[in-house]
């Protein structure tokens, strides 16, 4: 059984004046917080705007799974590269969270609109999925050999052993020597490994160093 929650299309900051609009606001981020995954739809023809990144970083913050969906598509003229093209740019706009799948959909032609729900269905699947221990510890300790933590103050760092302890987000525990030195880069190079290896796509992704 799937529920839909529908929430009301948020405007600019600047273009809320009536508590209707406020109250909207509120409720489509206490929406973000009882979903399991988030559809955010933006308009083709506007792109993605500061307030769609907003919402999307809004979700990623409360751990829940992303999908982007391109709403007026028929609106758009194109030819065969137009959707690579614009996937391209919108995955730049994005940049840390360019994990998030997008599809490109038109609620007036009802053209794709079912293959969302099919991919929200996939990325569900995506955040439950546990990795085998003796996998994580495998693939991520090569990348960890090729290439080490550093730190400033000229410490070494070792990276002893990593399970995954969740899902639903997926946390990966790192258990080292010297935890606290371990830097922002690091943690988003261990991230990427990560999604390069097990995919987790549209899903935020937790590390734990212990």
């Amino acid at each position: 059984e799937i529920v839909l929650v529908d929430t009301a299309g948020l405007r600019r900051k600047s273009k809320i004046k009536e508590s209707v609009e406020f109250f909207s606001t509120v409720r489509a981020l206490k929406s973000i917080e009882r979903c399991d995954v988030a559809v955010v739809v933006i308009d083709a023809q506007q792109g993605l705007e500061h307030q769609d990144l907003r919402i999307i970083e809004t979700a990623i913050e409360r751990k829940r799974a992303v999908v982007i969906a391109v709403n007026k598509w028929d609106l758009i003229e194109k030819d065969e590269t137009t959707a690579r093209m614009l996937e391209k740019g919108l995955k730049e706009k994005l940049r840390i969270y360019n994990f998030i799948p997008i599809i490109f959909i038109s609620a007036l032609v009802k053209q794709r609109i079912y293959k969302v729900i099919e991919l929200v269905k996939t990325v569900d699947v995506e955040q439950n999925k546990r990795i085998a221990t003796s996998e994580v510890n495998d693939r991520l300790g090569a990348d960890i050999k090729t290439f080490p933590p550093r730190s400033r103050s000229g410490k070494e760092i070792k990276v002893n052993y990593i399970t995954q302890v969740d899902s639903k987000p997926p946390v990966f525990a790192f258990f080292c020597n010297e935890p606290k030195l371990i830097d922002d880069n690091y943690r988003r190079y261990l991230e990427n490994k990560i999604r390069e290896h097990f995919t987790f796509s549209g899903v935020p992704v937790v590390l734990s160093f212990k």
